[in-house]
């Protein structure tokens, strides 16, 4: 059950269908009927069939590979192998990673491509009549190796006894600082000082569409990949460097997209698809290749969430005031950088929560280790930094006796406040607006309810007696946009149709790069084009997502797509407009945008700005726990979020209550187990990811819209922000029913017993 109200200073919109409109998605029919067509469906008939192979090496350095016998199969057209790679060396953020692991490549690559440090490194790829075919060839491949120590624990890699990475020149190779006020003087102050060390787990995506790719060279002879991804524009530079090629000889195109949450910002099949077409082509066979991983392939075979260990500590006066923050993030990169780097800046600001800290120390670290990498995922470092952050305050806040909410009013960032980097919050600061509204929502002063039995096991009937109750709050802000000096932009073309003696244009198409993953993105761009030119939305269309016909949009990611494509859609559209009123038919406006600048941060003090505008939410939790069975039921969550405009507020709530489930899952079921550098649960049988009777009971989605100074129509993206601060609430919730903190998650239920059972006081009775 789920409801959602909105808190607005804004009138309706004045174009049928455009900002504010609660249209239906444009795809939402097809996607329904299962009529949309992605990237695995979309198979040429006369397709041939790749197979990729992964090292299954954590660790090990290749002595020979032999793919005679392979190429011997039946069906074999042929096999790529790391010889086949002019340029051996991919990466989003740095070239760390080899295209294929082989024999071959060092002098065009920075990083030694003969060592597999991952058990999803590539080595081959085999090309044949039928997946079947592929797939029963590449297990003849002949490979010898050398085993090398696997570094899968933080402890190990930071000894810097086995190097990784020896180009790097230690495991550590990525580090941030914050230096702030005086800490001497920031603990003598304190009154109050709680302190904990904190375990965040990995998580896998788990989204709907897994990778599939198609590849060809077209008639223009662009070596051509059909896929899903998140920045069609950087798959195809990436593509380009590995081939050695200019960027206009290779065109990428997304299909429908099921899913994203980050995990397709970086390489899959983008590259090897790429080589695989072009060398076909060299071969004179001029057929279309298709590759489809498997979900366990899938798991296996892409970045997942960050893992980390950080440590904290925090003081307080007794009046709720902060005095100082110090904090330690180690977080675990995997094998490779993936965007490691990046995800640790969002993980390094967080820490330390959206509040006024004049003193703090703060000490970040990306690691090398060889397990599965850590990349881009929903949130992208916010949520590890606030369940350490938002934790700290709810222990704080047990400890000086003063109510959660409360201590967050006494120390929110607001206008004109200095942040973390001590430069001076981005206008348009609403968290204290946002919490007030949560608290207010939630009925955060209200006594709970006496707990319900639940019966979350089948075979164990439900105990009244058992199930005790409680509520939690968390707070959080996460960045729009790219951060840290990123040259960021977003390019636009809108084209108005109509006859000479028009006077308005009857119709009109918007050309854009930014992908959809089923966040509604498409949907928008229509809603805000109709906006930006008074053509009504039936009569708006799009070509997105092709590298050949729409400009760099950058990523979607960062919360950024809808802020940065409604500026760039703005600016088309003036430029169209200006078309129209010179008699041009059609009108062609092309519009680059580019926001307010943002800077890296001084490697000594942590100085600068490093975001030019941020999302604000609050959650409030309420949880009922079995004590018996250790089970855990979410009965309601209020989440708070200022959007800044909602372009269409159906897809704002669909937003809230995904992002709700996906942290649900995250916080209470996923358990992602490696072992010896192997994930040993690639499939949903083991991971288990929430079923539609394992969700939250209830979700409020209350939406408030305090215009972003920046913003197009004042919106803010949101996309992420749902996700950073449940977790936080819900620990906080578990700990008011049972008096019990945990410092670790998932909550599984042999942990929340094991936590019952360890607590000195036992559990609560309530």
């Amino acid at each position: 059950m789920t409801e959602s109200q909105h808190v607005t200073d804004f009138s309706s919109s004045s174009v049928a269908g455009g900002v504010g409109s609660d249209a239906p998605r444009v795809d939402a029919h097809d996607k329904v009927v299962g009529a949309a067509q992605y990237a695995a469906d979309r198979i040429p008939e006369n397709a041939l069939f790749a197979k990729v192979v992964f090292s299954n090496e954590p660790h090990a350095r290749m002595i020979s590979i032999d793919t005679s016998a392979c190429l011997d199969a039946p069906g074999v057209v042929t096999v790529l192998t790391a010889a086949d790679v002019p340029v051996n060396e991919f990466g989003l953020t740095m070239f760390d990673q080899p295209v294929l692991v082989g024999l071959h490549g060092t002098e065009r690559s920075a990083v030694d491509p003969g060592v597999s440090r991952w058990e999803a490194d590539k080595i081959a790829v085999v090309i044949a009549e039928t997946a079947e075919q592929a797939a029963a060839a590449a297990a003849l491949i002949d490979v010898t190796w050398r085993q090398r120590p696997v570094i899968e624990s933080l402890d190990e890699a930071v000894s810097d006894e086995v190097l990784i990475h020896p180009e790097a020149g230690s495991n550590t190779y990525y580090e941030l600082k914050i230096r702030k006020g005086d800490m001497d003087a920031g603990w003598a102050a304190a009154d109050a000082v709680v302190e904990g060390t904190y375990e965040v787990p990995r998580q896998e995506h788990a989204y709907l569409q897994v990778e599939a790719a198609t590849a060809w060279v077209d008639d223009d002879g662009r070596v051509t990949v059909e896929t899903g991804g998140q920045w069609a524009w950087e798959d195809q530079q990436q593509i380009a460097h590995a081939l050695d090629v200019d960027p206009n000889e290779v065109r990428v195109i997304y299909a429908a997209i099921g899913g994203a949450f980050g995990g397709k910002e970086d390489m899959t099949l983008q590259i090897v698809m790429a080589l695989a077409a072009r060398k076909l082509h060299e071969m004179g066979i001029h057929r279309p290749v298709h590759c489809g991983w498997s979900r366990e392939e899938s798991i296996v075979g892409h970045h997942k969430r960050h893992r980390a260990t950080i440590h904290a500590r925090l003081g307080a006066t007794t009046d709720g005031k902060i005095t100082a923050v110090e904090a330690e993030v180690l977080l675990d990169a995997g094998a490779y950088n993936f965007t490691s780097n990046k995800v640790l800046g969002n993980a390094h600001l967080s820490v330390a929560g959206p509040y006024e800290v004049p003193n703090a120390h703060i000490d970040s670290k990306a690691i090398y280790t060889t397990t599965v990498p850590g990349g881009a995922f929903r949130g992208f470092g916010g949520p590890q930094g606030a369940f350490v952050a938002e934790t700290q305050m709810n222990k704080m806040a047990e400890k000086l006796d003063i109510d959660p909410v409360e201590l967050r009013r006494r120390n929110v960032l607001s206008n004109g406040s200095e942040g973390i980097t001590q430069a001076v919050m981005p206008e348009g600061v609403t968290l204290p607006q946002v919490i007030d509204k949560c608290a207010t929502e939630a009925d955060m002063d209200s006594e709970l309810a006496p707990g319900t039995p639940f019966a979350p096991v089948a075979s164990l009937p439900p105990s009244r007696h058992a199930v005790v109750r409680g509520r939690g709050f968390a707070s959080g802000y996460k960045n729009v946009g790219f951060s840290f000096g990123f040259p960021e932009r977003c390019e636009a073309e809108v084209r108005l149709h109509g006859e000479a003696e028009d006077d308005v244009p009857t119709s009109a198409e918007v050309f854009h790069g930014g992908a959809e993953v089923g966040q509604g993105a498409h949907q928008a761009f229509r809603q805000m084009t109709s906006e930006a030119t008074g053509v009504p939305l039936e009569a708006v269309s799009g070509t997105f997502s092709d590298t050949a016909t729409t400009g760099d949009s950058g990523s979607v990611s960062a919360s950024r797509m809808t802020f940065m494509a409604g500026n760039s859609i703005l600016g088309a559209a003036e430029e169209a407009e200006k078309a129209w009123l010179n008699g041009e038919r059609p009108a062609i406006g092309t519009f680059r945008y580019t926001p307010p600048p943002t800077e890296s941060l001084d490697p000594e003090t942590g100085s600068g700005q490093p975001n030019f505008s941020y999302g604000y939410m609050a959650q409030a939790v309420e949880v009922s726990v079995d004590r018996e069975t250790g089970h855990i039921r979410v009965d309601r969550v209020t989440s708070t979020h200022d959007v800044g405009r909602a372009i269409n507020s159906r897809l704002v709530k669909g937003q809230i209550e995904g992002a709700v489930v996906q942290a649900h899952g995250y916080v209470l079921s996923e358990n992602l187990r490696v072992d010896e550098g192997r994930i040993t649960n690639p499939r949903f049988s083991s991971y288990l990811i929430p079923g539609i009777g394992d969700i939250p009971e209830h979700v409020e989605s209350v939406i408030m819209e305090l215009a972003d100074p920046h913003g197009p129509w004042g919106a803010r993206g949101m996309a992420e922000m749902p996700y950073i601060t449940y977790a936080p609430a819900v620990i906080a919730a578990v700990h008011d029913a049972t008096g019990v903190w945990f410092d670790e998650f998932p909550l599984t239920p042999s942990r929340v017993l094991k936590g019952l059972e360890a607590s000195q006081e036992g559990p609560r009775q309530n």
